[in-house]
């Protein structure tokens, strides 16, 4: 078990698994905790310190597991609370720590509470929000994350209940001090067993304005009204929760919170208010979604994503912590989104990641990042699994709101599948995932890309990764220096320094195809440096051009 030590996570580098997707142990084409234990010595190979693991508990797979029907057991497609405890002291034996996901703004409609809610219990009667309907439809005018209005009748209550995402995921009322209660006790039964902490999904949600009034945003995707997230009691319900789960414990708390402004993430983050210690932002990956939303993307705009993520560079820099992400679950592969997944996928990969470590914040790696993996690809809506994305394209495509091709393309490159596919362990079949049938397709690229060559190359993603992690070790300044943006409207070059007692540290990343100059102020320029990382070979001083999607990082005594 790693040893305790005050805010350990700030030096931290965590990767995200995918439970279904990383690792089949018994051929039944979904992955399990079994699978992910043996892979326990890849992922110290790689240096990481912590594994968040996306929610593997029982569920009836609305939602791919995040409809949740029990909080303290596990689905038994991912194995038993024994393999669960295993896959605890395999990381613990290792030096790394554990963090489960905690889905809490909403159940499954299968989940014992919502049941006897529905039924009307006098306990649980209230764990939701039921209301009567008004001119025969929806209490208001809100409409869901996955399309469609967020309320749904049910004929055994006789009133309408809110979901702000499918109809199978009803939102708990944490205006109820029970449910607060039943939730606080969720959390700490799994740090009793020995989780090091949580990642809380959409955790902004659960205080909404308690009048329930219309929005300014009425149907689809008219959820991010101003009455339903960030509500009144928002800083109070996560103050409580700390204060009755999480204090006096060595343990890591995130917050996912789409939404949520620099302002409001320095109070949630700022350690005097015992809320959370980072959050998760989604301002810098909702920037290439267009008018049609998400699935209407636009090319990336460097000079924006700057403005952006330097903007919470800044904001966090004296008071809060950053959460580092370009990939999750939710997300597109980063090679195919920002980057360039042909010709110059490992440069670009790199590159990428190197601009992004080298901030102030706790990166994380989700599986397979640090492989390059790239987008699937599909363009049949029947290899699609994810709920959001066959929503869309029933909603849209099939009713002829949106062009299907448009539409299709949009689906290809935006799609949450994309980050679903399984990890490419090895050029074999199926990837080396399962010995079964995928329960979604791989990527057929894995041949060329995957673990086992990736391991064996020193000029490999993976390689590249490893340095990156261990230099955020080894470098004081990496973690706690303050953060300067420069060449903020150039639209090719990121560029930024790291400062800490008297050691600058100089960024300089060339996200694009072509050659760039980097104009950087002469004191710069001409500075006497050394460099700690490049992802090309034989790299250049500080002034040199960068190569089509070259990365330094230099250290200026």
């Amino acid at each position: 078990m790693p040893e305790p030590s005050a805010d350990w996570w700030k030096s931290s580098v965590v990767y995200q698994i995918y439970p279904s997707s990383f690792k089949d142990s018994d051929g039944d084409g979904v992955g399990d905790l079994a699978g992910i234990v043996e892979k326990l010595d890849y992922l110290k190979l790689l240096g990481v310190d912590v594994v968040w693991l996306s929610p593997v508990y029982p569920s009836p797979w609305d939602d791919n597991g995040y409809d949740i029907s029990d909080y303290t057991g596990i689905d038994p497609r991912f194995g038993t609370l024994e393999d669960w405890d295993r896959l605890r002291d395999g990381l613990h034996e290792r030096g790394m720590r554990l963090v489960m996901d905690l889905v809490i703004n909403h159940t499954s409609d299968r989940h014992p509470w919502f049941t006897a809610s529905r039924e009307g219990d006098e306990d649980k009667k209230d764990f939701y929000f039921w209301r009567p309907g008004r001119d025969g439809g929806p209490p208001n005018n809100w409409g869901s994350v996955f399309s469609g209005p967020a309320w749904t009748y049910d004929q055994t209550r006789g009133e309408y209940y809110l979901h702000l995402f499918s109809p199978s995921q009803p939102d708990l009322n944490w205006e109820n001090p029970r449910v607060r209660a039943a939730v606080h006790e969720v959390a700490l039964w799994w740090l009793a067993r020995g989780a090091d902490g949580f990642r809380m999904d959409v955790i902004n949600f659960v205080s909404k304005n308690p009048k329930l009034p219309d929005g300014p945003v009425a149907g689809d995707y008219g959820i991010f009204a101003e009455h339903a997230i960030n509500g009144p009691r928002l800083h109070e319900f996560l103050h409580e929760m700390h204060e009755r789960a999480f204090a006096g414990r060595d343990v890591l708390t995130v917050g996912e919170m789409p939404g949520v402004s620099v302002e409001q993430a320095r109070i949630h983050t700022n350690p005097v208010n015992r809320e959370l210690d980072m959050v998760f932002q989604f301002e810098h990956v909702d920037l290439d979604h267009g008018p049609g939303g998400k699935f209407d993307p636009r090319p990336l705009d460097l000079v924006r994503l700057k403005a952006s993520l330097n903007r919470w560079q800044v904001g966090l820099n004296d008071r809060g912590w950053n959460s580092l992400y370009l990939n999750n679950h939710d997300q597109p592969r980063v090679v195919s989104r920002f980057g360039d997944d042909g010709r110059y996928r490992v440069e670009s990969a790199t590159a990428i990641a190197t601009t992004l470590h080298m901030m102030q914040g706790t990166p994380y790696v989700y599986q397979g990042e640090e492989l390059g993996m790239t987008n699937a690809h599909m363009d049949d809506i029947a290899d699609y699994r994810d709920l959001e994305t066959l929503n869309y394209h029933r909603t849209m495509v099939e009713t002829g709101k949106v062009d299907a091709n448009a539409a299709m393309a949009g689906i290809t490159r935006m799609s949450r599948d994309n980050a679903r596919t399984p990890m490419q362990w090895t050029a074999g079949a199926n990837a080396g995932f399962t010995t079964g049938t995928p329960w979604i397709g791989v990527n057929p690229n894995h041949i060329g890309i995957n673990a086992e060559a990736a391991v064996a190359d020193q000029g490999s993603v993976f390689h590249h990764y490893r340095r990156l992690i261990a230099l955020r070790k080894e470098h004081p300044v990496i973690v706690h220096g303050s953060f300067t943006p420069l060449l903020e409207e150039d639209p090719r070059v990121y560029a930024y320094t790291r400062t800490l007692n008297g050691q600058v540290l100089l960024v300089l990343a060339n996200w694009s195809g072509q050659r760039a100059e980097a104009e950087l102020p002469g004191d710069l320029a001409a500075a006497d440096a050394e460099l700690l990382l490049g992802n090309l070979p034989d790299p250049g001083p500080v002034a040199a051009p960068l190569r089509p999607w070259e990365a330094r990082v230099h250290l200026i005594r």
